[in-house]
């Protein structure tokens, strides 16, 4: 299949005097108060139009497309080209060239956004089906060449667009789940360090799977084999039913979804494991496992991010040092803490304050052993510290 190229043309955006730094330093957004609206006022342009970034001295910066209506009011997509159907298949080109060395099979994410040249798109990819997010206006313009390109380059069977994520409505975008192309399965099949797990992408959380952990839950491989192991908000199984393939003693499972619970007993039958799934919230749920004097080898917790947007980081930080202070309680000596936080607020030197502060509340010592980010089909763009937002931790608890 071969894609007729379709070239935007692009409008001028001129920044104010000295708004240019950021950009000559290499990141890939305008901020609307960095705009002269005198020369480029922004009413005058439409959601998704691209454009041209100048210096208030008159040098283009690069082409991208515009928001007005977003306190990120523009996004580079290019220093030099405008946004054509060719720069995309060759952007999909340059991200799938990284997945295909990493990895042996197609399950993985295909692009991450800015970090792989295509601001506001994630596309991940389970074997045949490819499931994205057009996350901004600028790329919902573009929706149809990204899918003649994502089918000329990476040839899937079908294409589902997951875009109801809550950030689409910053946007001005609706939100919808539909196919783009192709009969989509209510779920599929991928695996993962050698352990199958079923997904149901049409209504799981986000594209379906955590990708993102993928480097994290190897290395926890290491430390659960004869153990009993803990997983907190294991959603479908992924960390609690790789312990229990890697050799586990016994792995208890705490998880809210009803329907995400049916899928951690449903994986483990597919690998002939055993995980004890339970239904409930986790912070009470950890509050009576310790009334009940519980102790755990490991536990493992990857919460939702709790602190979104800056105004919730107090809140959320404290959640951070409570959840943690909790899970210390159920360590036995000499045992295992896994901890994660994807809040990009908290920064990674935060993240291991809130495990110092956790430790002496919880009067117990810990030994830092690896610390971890996200998954290397998720880069991080040195420029823009947006994209660095996984954090995770292995303790030894004494």
């Amino acid at each position: 299949m071969t894609v007729a190229d379709h070239i935007m043309p692009a409008k001028p955006l001129v920044l104010k005097k000295g708004e240019d730094r950021r950009l000559r330093a290499g990141h890939l957004w305008v901020y609307s108060n960095e705009v002269d609206t005198h020369a480029t006022p922004l009413h005058a342009l439409t959601s998704g139009d691209s454009v041209t970034v100048f210096t208030s001295g008159g040098k283009a910066m690069g082409t991208g497309y515009v928001n007005p209506h977003s306190l990120i009011c523009a996004r580079l997509l290019d220093r030099d080209r405008p946004w054509s159907t060719a720069l995309c298949s060759e952007r999909l080109k340059r991200a799938l060239a990284l997945r295909e060395r990493l990895f042996d099979e197609p399950y993985y994410r295909v692009v991450y956004a800015d970090s792989d040249g295509l601001p506001g798109l994630v596309v991940d990819r389970y074997g045949d089906l490819l499931v994205a997010q057009f996350n901004t206006a600028g790329m919902e313009r573009r929706l149809s060449d990204v899918i003649d390109a994502l089918r000329e380059v990476l040839d899937p069977k079908a294409i589902l667009l997951r875009n109801d994520s809550p950030s689409r409505l910053l946007e001005g975008l609706d939100l919808y789940v539909e196919a783009a192309f192709g009969q989509v399965p209510e779920e599929i099949c991928l695996t993962e360090h050698g352990v199958r797990f079923y997904v149901p992408v049409l209504s799981a959380q986000k594209t379906g799977w955590y990708y993102d952990q993928r480097a994290n839950r190897a290395r926890m491989l290491r430390y659960v084999k004869g153990v009993r192991v803990l997983d907190v908000f294991s959603y479908l199984g992924a960390w609690g039913v790789q312990a229990a393939s890697a050799g586990a003693l016994s792995v208890q499972s705490i998880e809210a979804s009803v329907d995400a619970l049916r899928y951690i007993e449903r994986n483990a039958r597919a690998n002939d494991v055993r995980v004890a799934a339970v239904n409930g919230e986790a912070f009470a749920t950890l509050k009576a496992l310790q009334s009940a004097a519980e102790s755990y080898d490991v536990v493992i917790l990857d919460p939702p991010a709790f602190i979104k947007k800056k105004k919730d980081f107090a809140e959320g930080l404290l959640a951070y040092r409570r959840l943690n202070q909790s899970a210390l309680g159920l360590v036995r000596h000499g045992g295992i803490l896994m901890t994660a936080s994807c809040s990009y607020h908290l920064t990674h030197e935060g993240f291991v304050d809130v495990l110092r502060r956790a430790s002496l509340r919880a009067g117990r010592e810990i030994q830092l052993l690896e610390q971890g980010h996200q998954s290397p089909d998720h880069p991080i763009h040195p420029a823009i510290p947006e994209t660095n937002y996984l954090k995770a931790a292995i303790c030894r608890v004494l």
